[in-house]
């Protein structure tokens, strides 16, 4: 499944910490693979200033309403760092296959990850509960 086939909007101050996340990552474990599909999805998103990002499009620690496709379950989710992911309480790592799958995208498309037992899922954005740089917060 590749990432970089979905037009993805970023934030340019996502894009930064995002490109510094995975080279730290790089540097501190020698047996470390890049996630090749974030980095593409790194280089070929379209960057905004955070203050011009639309508010319909997944930036980190938005809250997004999901649908899954197959089941028709709805979740909630935030996108986050790895260092405040909690998954059981729906806090999400952009590294992990739904988080990465997830952001830049906006609401009503439909973001496809397969999970690291190797099933694909797919779920439809139906809304964003909270973003920060709608609520005037430009630097998390």
């Amino acid at each position: 499944m590749e990432l970089a086939l979905v037009e993805r909007t970023l934030t340019e101050l996502d894009h930064v910490r995002l490109l510094n996340l995975l080279r730290r990552d790089a540097r501190a474990d020698a047996s470390f693979a890049p996630q090749h599909a974030l980095q593409d999805m790194l280089d070929t998103s379209t960057l905004v200033p955070s203050r011009d990002v639309s508010p319909d499009v997944v930036t980190m620690y938005s809250q997004v309403l999901l649908e899954d496709l197959r089941t028709g379950q709805r979740h909630t989710l935030t996108l986050c760092y790895p260092a405040d992911a909690e998954p059981a309480a729906g806090f999400v790592s952009v590294l992990s296959p739904v988080g990465s799958a997830l952001l830049g995208l906006r609401v009503g498309t439909t973001a496809r990850w397969r999970t690291p037992s190797g099933e694909e899922k797919a779920a439809e954005i139906l809304g964003i509960l909270f973003q920060p740089e709608s609520s005037g917060d430009y630097a998390t």
